[in-house]
């Protein structure tokens, strides 16, 4: 009784003095973060007192114009009619094209026909798709999104794909000889081998997709960060070009670490480590 207890008093001990490790490594990469931060801030200051311009104002003018827009209200309406564009785009898109993508992946026949589409629609210029969704359904969110969408599903097809080229037959098998049902064989074979291709294809689809709905919001929306930066653009305000820019790209980067990389993470959990 008294090894066991001893053995479990020592591998608390173990996982407390791990924990600790993790923590110190944590607060070091945050230091670390910080400091580059703060070197980049400062780079950026001396450079503006070195070419003292409109062009290129101090990071406390930039961050003036950040309060002063959050003060008024309108910086976050903005931000949340953008990052509306930018769910709605998201959505729709990894969901067509994993459909699409897993289809194709799947037969063989079918990914010989389409991938003309698949290599055409990759290769067409968001900006054109953008102008000919105005032209074509009028200046509306739904020719906005769909325009952001249909640029990013492309992308999305090509990883499904390869993910469902990918796919262990098996595990296929085993699913026949245990007559699993559809539902059944999508939730316990067909997903969890998927989840690191739909991970990446997230992770690419929403650097990508916040990008185009500026673009989108800049030529065609009365509203949202990509209107804001065009209207301060044509008033030469380039500290509140900054300001909106910095602050759009700052939940973008939260979206990333807080959503974004642990789906990945908990994507290929069942990989396990290698060898």
């Amino acid at each position: 009784m008294t090894l066991v207890r001893g053995a479990l008093q020592g591998e608390r001990t173990a996982l407390g003095g791990a924990r600790g490790v993790l923590r110190a490594l944590a607060r070091s990469h945050l230091l670390t973060v910080f400091l580059s931060l703060a070197g980049l801030c400062l780079v950026w200051q001396l450079a503006a007192n070195a070419w003292p311009s409109r062009a290129l104002p101090t990071p406390p003018a930039v961050w003036d114009a950040l309060v002063r827009q959050a003060a008024s209200g309108e910086l976050f309406f903005h931000l949340g009619m953008t990052l509306g564009r930018v769910a709605a785009a998201f959505v729709l898109a990894m969901g067509i094209g994993s459909v699409v993508g897993v289809l194709l992946g799947i037969s063989r026949r079918a990914d010989r026909f389409f991938n003309a589409w698949v290599v055409l629609f990759l290769n067409i210029p968001a900006l054109v798709v953008i102008v000919l969704a105005y032209i074509w359904f009028g200046l509306n969110e739904i020719a906005a999104i769909g325009a952001v969408a249909v640029n990013k599903i492309p992308n999305v097809v090509v990883t499904m794909r390869e993910g469902a080229r990918a796919l262990e037959p098996r595990y296929a098998e085993m699913a026949a000889v245990y007559r699993l049902g559809p539902f059944d064989r999508v939730r316990h074979i067909l997903a969890p081998q998927l989840q690191p291709y739909f991970a990446a294809a997230a992770r690419s689809g929403i650097a990508l997709i916040w990008k185009i709905v500026l673009v989108v919001e800049l030529l065609g929306r009365p509203n949202g960060v990509g209107f804001q930066i065009h209207l301060y653009f044509q008033l030469f305000d380039v500290a509140s070009i900054l300001a909106y820019t910095l602050a759009f790209v700052a939940i973008m980067l939260v979206v990333e670490l807080l959503l974004v990389q642990p789906f990945e993470r908990y994507s290929t959990r069942w990989r396990g480590k290698p060898a």
